[in-house]
């Protein structure tokens, strides 16, 4: 008992302490390690399952919508990052560059990939020639390295891994229909598979991707109150198009430069659904994107060990079979209540419980790792018991974090008002905003809170701005921020 007890006080609880509790839950539930590079990480199994799970469910929503996969060189001329003044001044301060390679000093250098608009710009140029090469729809599942000041596992590295999708289209109307379609995936996806409520909207001017015309995302509230910019997607108009000369005949044989997209989703939505839904006893997995969705754990004294682990066995074949990703314990050299700890410190879903009074009834008991509620069912009906409960297990999640979230996200008239918030509680603040960079940078100095984004849809509209009272343009979510 003594052991159990120090495996969970090797945890530090989050209001001691949210930023140690999140390093600690991380390495506990044995997600990641430091590599002997600053600000890289190296991910263990369970941690890329994570990011496996992710792909393959925004994959098939990719392809879904028409798109493809390909891959671009890691490696990019410094004269393709000239092509577009704004790109580059945006990107400058964090790429690494290459300047010699086999003993020789290039002739010229190569950035190591923080993005790819420039490298596929070129590429685009090459391939698109006719309307009829349109819309081209790419993909591409990449790493790559921005050389961040400031690191946190998952959240922010120096290097790591995402999607960009980049693409090219006749006109404006279709490349903005493209930007909003796939904000709406992002959207989609943050909620129902990984049960992370967001607040969708458009960014203003200084915090839009560097290059873009327009730049949308969706944010998502941590449990320290802070936010994490969980995905994003951007109209470019054809400012990367007339740099780098992606031209095309249109329909009445005229030359007509293409209207291109990007937009992406990275490794921090492993750190995100982490901040949204863990608690003091570790990982708190939505059942979607779980490695282990369930883990079968026998139970009872060992002269009736062989015959519990037996039917455990066939239980576990049966959910096997129904695509449940489920792993049985039967070690024997730990005892079952240190597994319990184990297990709900990392997150997994459901606990099922096997022992001889079970067998002896013809049940097997559910435990599930959001509410703790132990449910006893038949094993006639277990497979789909279990996918019940999995499915209330991710609405459960989903209503608790946005809970959170409401009760954390107030609305201000004055910038003293949001400081008093932020001293006495955290959260995110709707606030009016006049359109001003001074008002912008006045809320960032004070409060050390950023524009998030300019919600499509506001629980109300604010008519002044938070900082110097004027008509304000629009109504702004602020929020300090990862």
């Amino acid at each position: 008992m003594s052991n159990e007890k120090q495996f969970v006080k090797e945890i530090t609880p989050q209001g001691e302490d949210f930023s140690r509790w999140y390093i600690d839950v991380i390495k506990k539930a044995d997600l990641m390690s430091y590599s002997p590079v600053r600000g890289c990480i190296v991910f263990k199994p369970d941690g890329y399952e994570i990011w496996e799970n992710i792909q393959r469910e925004l994959d098939s929503k990719f392809k879904e919508t028409g798109h493809r996969n390909a891959y671009f060189p890691l490696f990019i001329p410094e004269s393709f990052f000239q092509k577009e003044k704004e790109h580059v001044e945006g990107f400058n301060p964090e790429l690494p560059w290459v300047t010699e390679a086999g003993g020789e000093k290039l002739e010229e250098r190569l950035a190591i990939r923080p993005t790819s608009e420039t490298m596929i710009g070129h590429m685009y140029s090459e391939w698109i020639n006719s309307y009829r090469d349109l819309p081209l729809l790419i993909n591409q599942w990449a790493n790559v390295v921005r050389w961040e000041k400031r690191t946190l596992p998952f959240l922010r590295t120096t290097e790591f891994l995402w999607q960009e999708g980049h693409t090219a289209h006749e006109d404006e109307q279709d490349a903005r229909r493209e930007t909003m379609q796939m904000l709406d995936v992002y959207r989609q996806f943050a909620e129902e598979f990984l049960a992370i409520p967001v607040i969708v909207g458009q960014k203003t001017p200084s915090e839009r991707f560097a290059g873009a015309i327009d730049t949308f995302s969706i944010e998502a509230m941590m449990k320290d109150g802070k936010a994490v910019q969980a995905g994003t997607s951007h109209y470019l108009g054809n400012k990367f198009a007339v740099a780098f000369d992606i031209k095309f005949l249109d329909r009445e044989n005229q030359h007509q430069f293409a209207h291109t997209t990007s937009w992406g989703v990275s490794t921090r939505l492993i750190g995100a659904l982490i901040m949204v839904h863990g608690d003091d006893r570790g990982l708190v997995l939505p059942p979607k994107v779980a490695p282990t969705q369930v883990i079968m754990i026998p139970i009872g004294p060992p002269k009736t060990r062989e015959q519990v682990i037996g039917r455990m066995d066939e239980l576990f074949a049966e959910l096997k079979k129904a695509g449940v990703r489920v792993k049985v314990d039967d070690r024997a050299d730990q005892s079952p209540g240190w597994k319990f700890n184990e297990y709900e410190m990392r997150g997994v879903p459901i606990r099922v419980e096997l022992g001889p009074r079970d067998m002896e009834n013809g049940v097997v008991v559910l435990v599930s790792r959001v509410s703790g509620e132990k449910k006893i069912v038949q094993q006639a009906d277990f497979v789909q018991e279990v996918q019940n409960l999995l499915a209330e297990i991710h609405q459960q999640m989903y209503d608790k974090a946005k809970q959170f979230r409401d009760e954390h996200y107030i609305a201000v008239d004055t910038i003293d008002e949001f400081k008093t918030f932020l001293e006495t509680k955290r959260g995110f603040a709707l606030a009016g905003w006049c359109g001003s960079d001074a008002c912008e940078s006045q809320v960032k100095e004070e409060t050390g809170a950023t524009s998030r984004n300019i919600p499509f849809n506001p629980s109300e509209t604010k008519s002044t701005c938070v900082v110097c009272g004027e008509a304000s343009k629009h109504t702004v979510v602020f929020g300090r921020s990862y």
